[in-house]
């Protein structure tokens, strides 16, 4: 894309933007139109696009009605942003219509986010790289976007050297239709009555189970896991970090959780590492011992910042270099519309500064 299309967004305040929400209609599209009217972008000309099916319907947008439109090859001329939460493939598809109308792709789907030429971007981590961009900007994947908020202020302190992971991933990941899934479900196990998943491969009410991203290859890892670690790597720019995880489905309606242990190269004290997350930006410390009271996922549900606590030595590492963390963050928006809506902010910012 040529430098006047990609900057385009930058000449104009947010009042002033024709801002394209591709996917409106689902989870991660209505959280796209709160969050960017949270944000300051309630003045835009909103343009939110879906399927056919989907066409016609009223979205509420900052105290108006908005019509959601087909989408189409037609559907982006005079867009300044298209924000993409449509899966890869249409992500895919439609990357040359809003090229061709010179418009700046965000796009929260998995298509790009390891191309060379596209920024993987989570603005408190690695803002810098929006510099680069070519008019393409990638939306990491929910769950390396909620680690790396809590993970790039201890790196930069000391670098990581392992990291150890296990996800507590909430229904919100898998879309509405999970979502109302695990309603469903949870009604009937209380009422006593059989229960057949459409959605998810397992029972889903009082259970638990591996995240349902096929297993790829013989290593036994699955999509979401190798994503997960993929993408960590690039947005901490350490290519080579050691990282194991497991990813798992857990009946929470919406915010992911993660329990992760970090070996850093030199010792550091939970003391250290606590002001340091207390002085992050996106982050909120919960760490009360006396009271037990640390990340929940009820309590990051809705909330901008990811919540990070149970920070501690690792008793398994005798040099003092490993320490244990529990973070939360909601899945629908750090982890996919309001990191998006961010990364316009940090777009146009740059601009201003």
């Amino acid at each position: 894309m040529s430098s006047t299309a990609s900057a385009q967004p930058a000449e104009k305040d947010a009042a002033n933007l024709t801002i394209a929400v591709v996917g409106a209609t689902g989870a991660v599209g209505i959280e796209l139109l709160r969050s960017l009217e949270a944000r300051g972008f309630g003045g835009a000309s909103l343009r939110p696009l879906a399927s056919a099916r989907s066409a016609g319907q009223s979205l509420a947008f900052a105290g108006r009605m908005v019509t959601v439109e087909e989408l189409t090859e037609d559907s982006f001329a005079g867009v300044d942003v298209a924000l993409f939460s449509a899966g890869a493939s249409i992500s895919r598809h439609y990357r040359e219509a809003v090229r061709a109308a010179g418009a700046l792709m965000i796009d929260n789907s998995s298509a790009f986010r390891m191309d060379d030429d596209v920024p993987l971007v989570v603005p408190e981590v690695n803002g810098q790289v929006l510099a680069n961009h070519g008019g393409v900007i990638a939306n990491p994947n929910c769950v390396a976007a909620i680690m790396t908020v809590a993970l790039a202020p201890l790196h930069r302190a000391s670098p990581i050297r392992r990291l150890q992971a296990a996800t507590y991933q909430s229904a919100s990941g898998a879309g509405a239709a999970a979502m109302e899934e695990l309603r469903l479900a949870t009604r009937a196990a209380l009422d006593g009555k059989a229960f057949e998943p459409k959605v998810l491969p397992h029972p889903y009410a009082f259970n638990l189970f591996s995240h349902n991203a096929a297993i790829e290859g013989e290593d036994g890892y699955n999509g979401e896991e190798l994503k997960a670690m993929a993408e960590t790597r690039r947005i901490l720019s350490v290519p080579d970090l050691a990282i194991g995880i497991t990813c798992v489905r857990v009946p929470v309606l919406r915010a992911h959780s993660i329990a992760m242990t970090v070996q850093f190269d030199r010792p550091m004290a939970a003391a250290e590492a606590r002001a340091l997350l207390a002085a992050a930006p996106g982050l909120r410390l919960v760490d009360d011992r006396a009271a037990n009271h640390f990340p929940m996922p009820s309590e990051a549900s809705g909330v901008d910042e990811v919540l990070v606590g149970r920070i501690r030595t690792d008793l398994g590492d005798p040099t003092g270099c490993s320490l244990a963390l529990f973070v939360s963050g909601d899945q629908l928006l750090k982890g996919a519309a309001l990191n998006a809506v961010q990364i316009l902010e940090a777009i146009q910012s740059r601009a201003a500064g």
